[in-house]
C-alpha cells in the first residue's frame, strides 16, 4: 500500500499497487463488491448496465488524429475542452476513494505491445483487468514504450449539462494524450474493449491488420481465425479440446504473426453447459470473475439458464487457466482458414460457404450477423438482425475500407482459404425455423480444418452466388443447400430477396473496387 501515486498529476489518499489476484479477491469481499461463488469464481452485477453503451464512447476530437478517425454514430466527437474538464474532475474525484493500480500490458507482441496503467475505484475491476489484459511479469515491460493510462470511477457520475455528453457515464479516449476515461461504468467489458480501439487505430499504421476474432491453433500448426460478434461462437468454437487456444477475441496480424491483443478469456454464461462447453466450464474457478450471473441464494451455484438480470452474462479468466494453450499468446505461423460467423435470422444462408478474396472483403465490410443476448445497453430485443462493419463495427476508429485492404492483403500474402459458416437459422426465419445446432457447427468446423472442405465437390447458391459444399462428412447433406431445409420454396425465395436487398443497401455507404462490389449477393 502506498500514500500516494503519480499517474500524471493524479494522487490518492489510499492507493493499493500491483496486487496479487488474492489480494484484489480479498478486498472485492471485503468491500462487499461481490461473493464467491460455489464454484470459486467471485461473482459481481454491474447494475443497470449489464452490457456495453455504445451512445456513450467518445473520442476527443483534437488536431493529432482527427484526420484518421471516421467520425460519425460510432465514432462519436467530443471536444477536447470537455475531456480536459472531466479528467481534472475525476482526479479530484480520486483523492476522495481507494485507488487499485495495476501496471500491465496489451498486446503480446514485442513490436506492438503497449504498457497500461489500469486505475479503478473498484477492486474486481481491477481483478477483471489482471486477468484479461498481459500481466508484465509474463511479458516484455516497459522498455521504451509510451504508457497508456485507463482511469474508471464508476461512483463519479456525469452530466450532460456540463459534460457534453448524452447521460450519467462516458468512456473517452484521448489518443494522442494516451489516456482512457471511464465514468459511471460498473460494467468490466468496457474497459477492455476501451483498448481494442485504441490497437484498432495504432495498428494498421504499422501495417499490422486489427481484428475481432479468436485465434487457435493445431497440433500441426494450422492457425485458424473466427470472426464474429458476441453470440455468435466465437468463443465456443476456438475453445476447441482438440486444439491450442490462442486467444477468444481480440488479435493483429502482421506480415509474419499472428497475436493476442489480451492474456485472457471474456465468455458468455448464458446456457453454458459442461458437455457443450467443456472448455469454458473448467475456467470458471476460482480466480476468474463472473458478471450478472444469478447465483441460487443458497447453496451460491451458479444458474446459468437464469437470463432475469441479462442475457450479456459473463465470466473473465486468464489464459492459463486453459490446459491446451500458447503460452507466448502469439504464433509465427500465418493462417490456413479464416472463418466469417454469422448468425442468419432470415434462416436462408448455408452452414457453410467458400468465399473468394472479393467476396472475403465484401462480407467483411457487410459483416452481416445478428446481435444475440443484450451486449448492448438499450438492446430491448433478446437478438436483432445488424451489419456491423469488420465484425465488430463499435471497435474501429479508422474508415472500414483500410481494414478491407489490409485484410486482402494479408490473405493474398498467405494460403488462407476463407469460409463463411451460419450459426444461426435454417428451415425458416427467427422464430419459425431452427438454429444450427452447436455439434453441426463444430462439424462444419472440422471439415475446414482438417481440408475436407478444399477437396470438396462445390455448386453455387443462386443470388448469394458463392460456392458450397454438396457433401461433407457427419453432415446430413440436405442441411448444406438452405432451399432444402424450407418446406415452402416460395417462402424462402421471398426471405432471400428481402436479405439481399438490405446488404445491396446497406453496401452502398462503401467506396471500394467494381470488383469487391460485384462480388456481393445480386437480386
Amino acid at each position: 500500500m502506498s500514500s500516494s501515486l503519480d499517474a500524471g498529476t493524479l494522487v490518492s489518499g489510499k492507493s493499493y499497487v500491483d496486487l496479487t489476484v488474492e489480494q484484489l479477491i480479498n478486498f472485492a469481499i471485503e468491500r462487499k463488491e461481490g461473493v464467491i461463488a460455489a464454484n470459486g469464481a467471485l461473482s459481481v452485477s454491474t447494475g443497470e448496465r449489464t452490457g456495453r453503451s455504445p451512445k456513450d464512447k467518445f473520442i476527443v476530437q483534437e488536431a493529432k488524429t482527427e484526420k484518421d478517425i471516421d467520425w460519425g454514430p460510432v465514432n462519436q466527437p467530443i471536444a477536447e475542452e470537455h475531456f480536459h474538464a472531466l479528467w481534472q474532475r475525476a482526479e479530484s474525484y480520486a483523492k476522495e476513494v481507494d485507488l487499485f493500480i495495476s501496471n500491465l500490458q496489451v498486446g503480446a507482441d514485442p513490436d506492438y505491445y503497449l504498457p497500461v496503467k489500469v486505475i479503478t475505484q473498484y477492486a474486481w475491476h481491477n481483478l477483471f483487468a489482471r486477468q484479461l489484459f498481459i500481466r508484465p511479469e509474463n511479458f516484455h515491460g516497459k522498455a521504451n514504450k509510451a504508457e497508456w493510462t485507463i482511469l474508471s470511477l464508476p461512483g463519479l457520475k456525469t452530466d450532460p449539462r456540463c459534460d457534453g455528453v448524452h447521460s450519467d457515464a462516458t468512456l473517452m479516449l484521448h489518443l494522442s494524450e494516451r489516456k482512457v476515461l471511464l465514468c459511471g461504468h460498473r460494467y468490466a467489458g468496457e474497459i477492455k474493449k476501451a483498448m481494442f480501439s485504441v490497437l484498432n487505430y495504432l495498428l494498421p499504421a504499422s501495417d499490422v491488420l486489427p481484428m475481432h476474432c479468436s485465434a487457435n491453433v493445431g497440433k500441426q500448426g494450422d492457425v485458424a481465425l473466427f470472426f464474429g460478434l458476441s453470440g455468435t461462437g466465437k468463443t465456443t468454437l476456438s475453445a476447441d479440446p482438440e486444439r491450442y487456444l490462442i486467444g477468444d477475441d481480440e488479435h493483429g496480424w502482421s506480415e509474419n504473426s499472428v497475436f493476442n491483443f489480451e492474456g485472457g478469456c471474456y465468455a458468455k454464461c448464458i446456457d453454458l453447459s459442461k458437455e457443450r462447453e467443456p472448455v469454458i466450464w473448467n475456467a470458471i474457478r476460482h480466480g476468474a470473475v463472473m458478471e450478472n450471473v444469478v447465483l441460487d441464494p443458497h447453496t451460491l451455484e451458479p444458474d446459468y439458464k437464469d437470463a432475469s438480470l441479462t442475457q450479456n452474462t459473463r465470466v473473465a479468466y486468464p489464459l492459463d487457466f486453459i490446459s491446451l494453450r500458447v503460452p507466448e499468446n502469439r504464433v509465427e505461423q500465418l493462417p490456413s482458414a479464416v472463418i466469417f460467423l454469422t448468425c442468419d435470422l432470415y434462416g436462408v444462408l448455408p452452414p457453410v460457404a467458400r468465399l473468394s478474396h472479393e467476396q472475403a472483403a465484401y462480407y467483411f465490410l457487410s459483416g452481416y450477423t445478428a446481435l444475440v443476448g443484450s451486449t448492448e445497453v438499450g438492446q430491448t430485443e433478446a437478438i436483432k438482425t445488424t451489419f456491423s462493419t469488420c465484425f465488430g463495427a463499435p471497435f474501429f476508429p479508422r474508415p472500414a475500407k483500410v481494414y478491407a485492404e489490409l485484410l486482402i492483403k494479408r490473405l493474398k500474402n498467405s494460403d488462407a482459404n476463407v469460409y463463411l459458416v451460419n450459426t444461426g437459422w435454417t428451415g425458416g426465419a427467427y422464430g419459425q425455423g431452427r438454429r444450427f445446432p452447436i455439434p453441426v457447427t463444430r462439424a462444419i468446423i472440422q471439415a475446414i480444418l482438417s481440408d475436407e472442405m478444399k477437396t470438396a465437390e462445390y455448386t453455387t447458391l443462386p443470388g448469394f452466388n458463392f460456392a458450397i459444399p454438396k457433401n461433407l462428412k457427419d453432415i446430413d447433406a440436405c442441411l448444406l443447400d438452405p432451399r432444402q431445409t424450407w418446406d415452402d420454396i416460395a417462402a424462402y425465395d421471398y426471405k432471400t430477396k428481402e436479405l439481399i436487398a438490405k446488404f445491396i443497401d446497406n453496401f452502398k455507404k462503401f467506396e471500394v473496387s467494381k470488383e469487391i462490389r460485384d462480388a456481393g449477393p445480386v437480386l
